[in-house]
């Protein structure tokens, strides 16, 4: 319960996140370093496009 509000906020947080996670985090023990990072580069790329992270404006 840490970090939640309420009873519930645990459980909601935790079925969204299984679903994310796996894209985020792969089996990095099972892969070279450099197809690491060649698929996180992917993988936030297809984040961005879910996400719309990519038409944010930028804080400079």
């Amino acid at each position: 319960m840490q970090g939640f509000r309420s009873v519930g906020g645990a459980p909601r947080f935790l079925v969204a996140f299984s679903g994310i996670s796996p894209h985020v985090r792969p089996r990095r023990h099972l892969m070279a370093a450099a197809h690491y990072r060649a698929e996180m580069t992917v993988r936030f790329a297809v984040w961005d496009q879910i996400t719309g992270a990519t038409a944010l404006p930028s804080a400079a």
